[in-house]
């Protein structure tokens, strides 16, 4: 048993540094607590990192640490009692507001912008992709992460994740086009689809509608397949929600990264 008195929690994060040099300030995605760094590297539990940090057997970049809470990156280097952990690379989630003219691709032979130009460089190094896309001229609500299983559950048609969308379209929206809508409509091509939620509302200005879609699949560019069986002329197609997670007040070419609580909602 230790005698050695701990130190109190100051919720400070420490950062290593030379002299007289700024530290680097931790990316708010990239670092985690060192004791869960720790642990998550497969060393022990923790609750076991913690006392191994209280007690000073771990260092961070050759430095003695003994504040759990403090804030490390994939780069730093973490010791316990001199054997050095191998990391794995942090799983990243992120919630992007895709502008128009946008592809959901990570490269573009045609040379158009891709989501990848809207990525800070942790993300970009991380090679976190789309789960999961919107077309080049819908924005809206996307999800991006590098967690393969986490991605698939999402994509996975068993799953139904609901994805729910507003449409601004042109024309005359029909009670028959909601009705086939709610009870599952083919297309013209003879593809069917499940049931969807729809409702609309006329706009003010002429002859413009807003569409109210929640779809439980994803078929290739559906909404617009089904307007235009519909004779509805697309004006604008924004996705705003993906399960339980909202698009929000998140301004158009921004991202957000997730909360443990809403990445839980797909695990």
């Amino acid at each position: 048993m230790h005698n050695q008195k701990r130190p109190a929690h100051t919720g400070r994060v420490h950062h290593g540094g030379a002299a007289g040099v700024p530290a680097k300030e931790p990316s708010a995605t990239m670092a985690q607590r060192l004791n869960k760094a720790i642990a998550a590297a497969g060393f022990c539990s923790r609750r076991k990192a913690d006392e191994l940090i209280f007690d000073g057997h771990v260092t961070v970049n050759n430095q003695e640490e003994r504040n759990p809470a403090r804030q490390v990156l994939p780069e730093d280097r973490i010791c316990v009692d001199g054997r050095c952990l191998e990391r794995k690379q942090p799983f990243l989630y992120y919630l992007l507001h895709k502008p128009v003219q946008v592809v959901c691709t990570l490269h573009d032979p045609q040379g158009r912008p891709t989501v990848l130009s809207l990525l800070p460089e942790e993300a970009r190094k991380a090679r976190v992709y789309p789960v999961g896309r919107l077309d080049y001229f819908s924005e809206g609500a996307l999800l991006l992460t590098n967690d393969g299983q986490w991605a698939n559950r999402l994509m996975h048609p068993r799953h139904h994740v609901p994805k729910e969308y507003e449409v601004t379209v042109r024309g005359l929206v029909t009670a028959s086009f909601l009705e086939q809508v709610r009870r599952g409509m083919r297309l013209s091509d003879g593809t069917p689809l499940l049931p969807a939620e729809i409702d609309a509302r006329p706009l003010r200005d002429g002859d413009k509608s807003l569409l109210r879609i929640v779809l439980h699949q994803g078929i290739n560019r559906q909404i617009r397949r089904m307007c235009a069986d519909g004779a509805l002329t697309i004006l604008r197609l924004r996705r705003v929600r993906i399960g339980h997670l909202a698009l929000g007040a998140l301004p158009s070419g921004k991202l957000r990264p997730l909360t443990d609580q809403e990445i839980a909602l797909f695990s």
